[in-house]
């Protein structure tokens, strides 16, 4: 089977794991009275990035095939997955905050390393057929943005999307990926028995990117964009439901398929994806992130000034400049990196990339979100619950305008423009 497509079916199933709870499961925790604690579940995936991306990168850098570790991280996460639907299922209406963090925590700690792998073994297979990675990536990877919306759509028609079924769903596609993920092709271990340093046998040479400015900028700036990552995925289907309190907006398509309607942010990303190699070879990686920054302003802006009558136009374009917001951050800054780095660090570089995005910038991202949301919605002091949720997506879009701003002045980057 051609390559390209192999690896296309492989990025489905990478994000059909994630899609299967990631946009839903603040639905269900909010049904198991556990709203107030949504963020404690989207941060502890910054949380466990902060070393298990890296230490797992350095495993496939130093003594297992990247491919290998790759099956074996989504099995062990496609089992506590499972395992949190059946404590979902058997203590339903007295869940307890402890025993499903704990289950879920130990499923996304195995899950969240998948992700910098999956771009490992992709970049490694093309590398082998020779193919230019910035041309022929963006048109694989966005199948992984199209099993993500499979899985969205199948948990709200399924009627999942308020139950720990959600979980289950997630664990079985884990446990099939884990068994795919062994027929991509091997990738190469770096075992040079010359002496080394101690940062160099531990494979902690990626960390020495800081000591370059323009590496050491765009990591921090990486980690403070990777701050918005999680904020609409834990709190924009608890926010558009939070319209049906109204008579008037109670059965409108936008609440009664706040999962479907939320999808179409990652159709958007479908198309984005595919802009990506004329983006970075016309305008350089600089202006990329910049437009990913401020699209995440708009993001955020248009969610405060939208509504399920007049205000839906608002809803939808904020749903469609998620595409750039995502894409041109997550995905042009991977290619940066492989770009960027030696073949004998490249995985642990991946596993850097991660750790400031979805690792301190997600953690105390989602944490602060959480800080500000429980504040202004839910708080039993608040009488405006709606007017609530419209502050705090003004705060959200004024700081990813600060962000923005400065990223401006501080990164340094001439891009040589490429016909």
């Amino acid at each position: 089977m051609n390559i390209k497509i192999r690896l296309a079916l492989l990025f489905f199933l990478e994000f059909a794991v994630w899609g299967a709870y990631l946009i839903s499961m603040g639905l269900y925790l909010g049904k198991e009275g556990l709203g107030s604690n949504i963020g404690w579940f989207y941060s502890v995936q910054g949380f466990v990035s902060l070393a298990m991306p890296a230490l797992v990168g350095i495993v496939a850098d130093k003594w297992m095939q990247a491919q290998r570790v790759l099956a074996l991280s989504h099995a062990l996460a496609g089992l506590f997955m499972i395992a949190a639907c059946f404590y979902g299922l058997s203590a339903a209406g007295n869940v307890q905050f402890g025993v499903l963090f704990t289950l879920y925590t130990l499923s996304v700690a195995f899950f969240m390393p998948t992700i910098a792998l999956t771009n490992s073994v992709a970049y490694n297979a093309l590398d082998k057929e020779g193919l230019d990675t910035v041309k022929a990536f963006p048109p694989i990877r966005v199948w992984g943005t199209v099993g993500f919306i499979c899985s969205m759509w199948a948990v709200n028609l399924l009627g999942f999307k308020s139950t720990p079924y959600q979980f289950a769903l997630s664990g079985a596609l884990s446990l099939f990926m884990a068994f795919y993920s062994l027929t991509m092709p091997a990738c190469p271990i770096n075992k040079n028995d010359e002496k080394k340093s101690l940062v160099e046998a531990l494979g902690l040479r990626a960390f020495t990117l800081f000591k370059n400015y323009r590496m050491a900028v765009f990591f921090i700036f990486s980690m403070l964009l990777g701050s918005c990552l999680q904020i609409t995925n834990g709190y924009a289907t608890s926010y558009l439901e939070a319209w049906g309190s109204l008579p008037e907006y109670a059965d409108s398509m936008m609440v009664k398929y706040s999962v479907i309607i939320t999808s179409i942010s990652q159709m958007s990303e479908t198309l984005c994806i595919l802009l990506i190699p004329f983006c970075l070879s016309r305008f350089g990686i600089k202006k990329v992130m910049l437009m990913a920054m401020l699209a995440w302003v708009f993001r955020f802006g248009f969610f405060a000034i939208g509504n399920p009558g007049s205000g839906f136009v608002f809803i939808i374009l904020s749903m469609i400049v998620y595409g750039v917001a995502f894409d041109f951050f997550n995905i042009s800054g991977s290619l940066f990196v492989d770009r960027e780095t030696d073949l004998d660090i490249r995985n642990s570089a991946q596993g850097l990339f991660m750790m400031m995005t979805n690792g301190f910038g997600a953690t105390v991202g989602m944490l602060s979100a959480q800080e500000v949301v429980n504040h202004f919605v839910f708080n039993p002091e608040v009488t405006d619950v709606l007017k609530g949720w419209q502050t705090c997506w003004y705060i959200f879009a004024g700081y990813a305008l600060v962000v923005a701003v400065l990223f401006a002045i501080l990164f340094r980057y001439k891009h040589v423009r490429q016909e």
